[in-house]
């Protein structure tokens, strides 16, 4: 007798939070990389320049968040998702969501509870040296604080938006990034980094494209590595 093979999983739902600051140049080489069948969370910060109304026109989700900040954009979409995988890419074409694919795999498959990207600059200008030296001393201090031995803390990552939620992440600034690794590691999440290409951005950017930006970001981050650890969660709630 036969026995056909048990059918293939079904693909994991995925939501990508796209916090958005006038990005209306960006939008439409983003939001035509988003994997099919995946939706797209565009969440508009205050944006000027139409990027709402053009993310909507592409198809996207669009979430409105008047309070300022990378970190209260990247909550409100996480609040928004509803599917069981959700991803966080920068809306300015530095980063390819479709790159997000194999990051999503893990996480489905229970390889992983949380995948970063640890970009690779491509081309002049992608990763200027200020805000490289900056992320360096953090990831630094990040291995210091948790045993975590990545190198960088960068937008693109994916984890189950159940887990995600149970962390209780507080920081609505340029620190939420960090808060999220640091309570993921608090809670005994397998944690890992795969390399991505990181290229020039479209615009100007908001944070590490100026001293001033990257000081304060790295004083956010600073400020979320002197909190206490968080009471310790089992590995089931992780996943």
């Amino acid at each position: 007798m036969t026995h056909s093979p048990p059918p293939a999983p079904r693909p994991a739902s995925v939501d990508v939070v796209l916090p958005c600051l006038d990005e209306a140049a960006a939008l439409p080489w983003v939001l035509a990389r988003i994997p099919a069948g995946w939706r797209a969370i565009v969440v508009d910060n205050g944006s000027t320049d139409g990027s709402a109304e053009i993310a909507r026109g592409l198809g996207a989700t669009v979430v409105h968040e008047p309070r300022r900040g990378f970190g209260a954009a990247c909550h409100a979409g996480l609040l928004a998702a509803d599917a069981d995988i959700v991803c966080f890419c920068d809306c300015d074409a530095s980063l390819d969501p479709a790159l997000l694919a194999p990051f999503v795999r893990a996480v489905h498959d229970g390889d992983s509870d949380l995948v970063l990207g640890r970009r690779r600059p491509q081309g002049r200008g992608a990763w200027p040296p200020h805000a490289r030296l900056g992320n360096l001393a953090l990831a630094r201090m990040l291995r210091r604080r948790t045993g975590l031995r990545l190198h960088d803390l960068g937008p693109l990552r994916a984890a189950r938006r159940t887990a995600l939620l149970g962390l209780g992440l507080t920081d609505r600034r340029s620190g939420y990034p960090l808060q999220m690794v640091v309570r993921a590691a608090d809670a005994g999440w397998r944690v890992e980094e795969r390399e991505v290409p990181y290229r020039p951005r479209t615009g100007r950017s908001k944070v590490t494209g100026t001293w001033r930006g990257t000081w304060h970001a790295v004083r956010d981050m600073r400020d979320v590595l002197n909190q206490p650890p968080q009471a310790s969660r089992t590995e089931e709630t992780a996943r």
